[in-house]
């Protein structure tokens, strides 16, 4: 299945937006349940840290940093529209499928 950027952006949000997540289990979730691979998340996340959704801090970990991903006000208003959206589509998307596009 391909998915499109607003839509990886909803999935990062949706996430996120429950609680703050680490990069790994973050990509790892995405990975798994829609067979996106790394490579195309990573600059998901740094494209909603770019336009202010995500915000970013280290904690400690086995000697190692974690970087968690939390979402931000924006973030969270963000992931409201893209609700919205993704729920006109839907319906649209439904009319079709169910034969009531006159």
């Amino acid at each position: 299945m391909q998915v499109t950027g607003a839509l990886l952006d909803a999935c990062v949000l949706s996430i996120v937006i429950k609680e703050d997540a680490y990069g790994y289990n973050l990509t790892k979730q995405l990975k798994d349940r829609l067979g996106v691979s790394e490579s195309t998340l990573y600059p998901v996340m740094r494209r909603l840290q770019t336009s202010e959704c995500l915000t970013t801090y280290d904690e400690p970990f086995n000697g190692r940093n974690r970087r968690y991903y939390k979402i931000t006000e924006k973030g969270m208003e963000t992931f409201k529209e893209h609700i919205e959206n993704w729920q006109q589509f839907r319906e649209k998307i439904n009319e079709f499928m169910e034969g009531n596009n006159e």
